[in-house]
């Protein structure tokens, strides 16, 4: 897990490279996909990516509030441009606390769940349109996040239960497993 703000913006930007490359094959005529997400069609998936950036960049300023969208139009130029918004705000000196919904969150560990969120749902997005693999360095930096953020309270709401891997796998495949995802 990364423990200085600096490595996790870093972890951020490789993040945010993988998904870039992922939301390239995204056509309109593929928002009706389905992804790994049971009832989450791509469209879906794009318009709660939007919101999670949106939301991740705000709390460089110090507080989150959460902010709906319900368009798809323009979602991938939007996306992009949230996404090069958040490396950027997190770049900049930013606050040592965050609060999110009450929670008081270090910065370091708040930029490196959003490094987490932005990579999976660029694996997403990939497994709706052209799949590809999360680098292994990338999956190793994330596979702690995700055992420090992810809660049995989350199973079922945000994630689906874990999935049972060998614990000689693959860190992409143990993280995919560990968000149930396979």
């Amino acid at each position: 897990m990364t423990t200085t703000l600096p490595a996790s913006v870093e972890l951020l930007g490789r993040a945010l490279d993988y998904t870039r490359a992922r939301l390239a094959g995204v056509r309109g005529g593929l928002l009706d996909r389905p992804t790994p997400c049971a009832g989450w069609r791509l469209g879906d998936l794009l318009v709660h990516m939007e919101d999670s950036l949106d939301a991740f960049t705000e709390a460089a300023g110090g507080e989150v509030a959460v902010h709906l969208t319900h368009t798809t139009e323009g979602r991938i130029a939007a996306i992009e441009e949230k996404a090069c918004a958040l490396l950027g705000a997190w770049s900049r000196p930013g606050p040592g606390d965050v609060l999110v919904g009450g929670l008081d969150l270090a910065s370091p560990l708040l930029v490196a769940t959003a490094a987490l969120e932005v990579t999976i749902h660029g694996w997403d997005v990939g497994r709706a349109t052209e799949p590809a693999p999360i680098p292994a360095e990338l999956a190793a930096a994330l596979l702690p996040v995700a055992h420090l953020t992810i809660t049995p309270a989350d199973r079922g709401v945000r994630f689906a239960p874990a999935l049972a891997v060998p614990s000689a796998a693959a860190d992409e495949v143990r993280l995919l497993a560990f968000l149930g995802r396979g």
